[in-house]
């Protein structure tokens, strides 16, 4: 079940590149990389990181779509952590 997210409590790169996540299909991953090429800064791989590390707004505004360039699960700071990443990237039919 979606909530409305209150985006006012972002800043506004945080606000672009959690709204860039939010087009990620279920059953699908971007990297860091992607994520930062998609908002039109490719150099800002690890500010995405940082951004995606203050979402309060997961599952809703699905942070654990994004992997580290590798594919590695990494960085998933909602209760379970990568832990929870994994499982929900595997109901979601991106991992097996």
């Amino acid at each position: 079940m979606k909530k409305k997210v209150d985006w006012s409590k972002y800043t506004p790169f945080q606000q672009k590149v959690l709204k860039a996540i939010c087009k990620i299909p279920a059953g699908q991953a971007w990297t860091y990389g992607q994520v930062a090429q998609n908002i039109g800064q490719p150099n800002a791989a690890r500010a995405v990181g940082h951004a995606l590390s203050v979402n309060r707004d997961a599952p809703d505004v699905p942070c654990h779509r994004v992997v580290g360039a590798d594919g590695r699960m990494v960085g998933y700071s909602a209760p379970g952590g990568v832990k929870t990443k994994i499982n929900m990237l595997k109901q979601e039919g991106y991992l097996k």
